[in-house]
């Protein structure tokens, strides 16, 4: 007997975000089909505009679309719910931004945890795990600094951790070389495929930089809102 096809992590069939501005509209992405199985280093290309910062958002429960379906991790965020949708980014994503988005006010550590905390999982424990995290980051001894006092690459690092520290099943990561020379880049790239290859865990990357090329399974090129390319790699 044949054995059942695993089922993909990303599910999308038509998929669709039209954004209304007064009489006209806008669209973000239109008519998307995709089937990413788990595991994979997805790599999404285009130039501004193409629609990779919708399709990510879609991805990452922060915005749902306005036609077709979606399922990520077996959840359908087609017709969730706010409250479902909140779940599901606590729980099932890690996201990691070009621009860090880490809080001035906090230090390192307390950075890291605030996910957790957030998600209501005891404070020993997260800041356990959070100090394991920063230790296989190589920001032992960043525990106590605030953002202002890190250099770009350690911001990165320090904004991984974060995004890991509810043990995602996926990590969006929306131009995480962006603002970083090519030396920190590439090593954030590194941490990257290190999650996807020994962990797998399933990375969608969304990005203009070539840093990120060397590393992926699949390679999706978007234009004007569609799949143009689908390219896998092994």
């Amino acid at each position: 007997m044949k054995e059942k096809a695993e089922r993909p992590e990303i599910f999308a069939e038509g998929l669709t975000r039209i954004y209304r501005l007064g009489m006209g509209e806008v669209i973000g992405i239109r008519g998307i089909d995709l089937e990413i199985p788990k595991g994979e280093l997805v790599v999404l290309k285009g130039d501004s505009g193409s629609g990779k910062s919708t399709l990510l958002a879609l991805l990452a429960g922060l915005d749902q679309p306005t036609g077709g379906r979606l399922s990520v991790a077996g959840r359908d965020l087609s017709s969730a719910s706010q409250a479902q949708l909140t779940a599901f980014r606590r729980q099932v994503v890690g996201m990691v931004f070009q621009s860090f988005n880490l809080l001035p006010t906090l230090t390192v550590i307390e950075n890291v945890c605030l996910p957790a905390l957030l998600a209501g999982k005891p404070h020993a424990r997260t800041r356990s795990e959070a100090e394991e995290l920063l230790s296989w980051l190589g920001m032992e001894s960043r525990h106590a600094h605030r953002p202002s006092q890190l250099s770009g690459g350690e911001m990165q690092r320090t904004a991984i951790a974060r995004a890991l520290i509810n043990s995602p099943e996926i990590i969006l990561a929306d131009e995480p070389t962006g603002n970083l020379d090519s030396n920190n880049g590439e090593i954030v790239m590194q941490l990257l495929s290190e999650l996807n290859r020994h962990f797998r865990r399933t990375v969608i990357v969304a990005t203009h930089s070539t840093l990120a090329d060397p590393f992926a399974t699949v390679l999706l090129r978007l234009k004007d809102g569609a799949v143009t390319e689908t390219s896998w790699i092994r």
